[in-house]
């Protein structure tokens, strides 16, 4: 008898295709780190430009804080990480790609990642850079810009057949959460780092 899919496996599956070699390749990149540094750099100097060293230093150092968090707290729900044993007991879903309910429909690139999805941690550091950059950098466009990114790096895990969408909801809540509270963070200590200035 066929097991019922619920919504969630359902979306997956309407999101996940085969797109050949090229759309692999595209979408490994995509979720990788490397080919997102020139953004990165982008917004340090667009920091840099706006709130001087002090306010880069203290951006830097919350940004860090952000995406670390934002990992570490995912990694709860994975069992991976320095978090990994606070929640022992609790029940890890199976990422796509190594779960018996859609594994055999599912278009895989590759299998080199951990057995566990929710919470995406890809999702959640960059959301939390998204968020934490926006407030702080405070122009549309690049509110638009980072929140494509966000889209974009989102939908990779679903092509790779990493993480169900409710996996990455539950991310991007992470890590706005991560990148509202370093948000302000960041303003307390630029502002103090300003009170000292000479």
């Amino acid at each position: 008898m066929q097991q019922t899919l619920s919504f969630d496996e359902r979306l997956f599956l309407w999101l996940n295709f085969d797109g050949g070699v090229a759309m692999d390749s595209l979408m490994e990149i995509i979720s990788g780190w490397l080919v997102w540094v020139p953004l990165y750099l982008f917004i340090l100097y667009a920091v840099w430009r706006k709130f001087g060293m002090r306010g880069l230093f203290a951006f830097i150092v919350c940004l860090v804080l952000a995406m670390g968090l934002a990992d570490m707290l995912c990694g709860i729900f994975k069992h991976s990480g320095m978090l990994a044993n606070v929640w022992a007991d609790f029940p890890a879903r199976h990422r796509p790609m190594f779960d018996a309910v859609v594994r055999d429909l599912a278009h895989v690139p590759s299998y080199k990642h951990g057995p566990y999805g929710t919470v995406s941690a890809h999702a959640a550091t960059v959301a939390a850079m998204a968020v934490l950059s926006a407030l702080t950098l405070r122009r549309c466009w690049f509110s638009w810009v980072v929140g494509f990114v966000v889209v974009l790096v989102s939908y990779s895990r679903i092509y790779l057949a990493c993480h169900y969408p409710k996996d990455l909801a539950l991310g991007w809540m992470v890590g706005i959460v991560c990148g509202v509270a370093m948000y302000y963070l960041w303003r307390a200590f630029y502002k103090t780092l300003e009170r000292y200035k000479r």
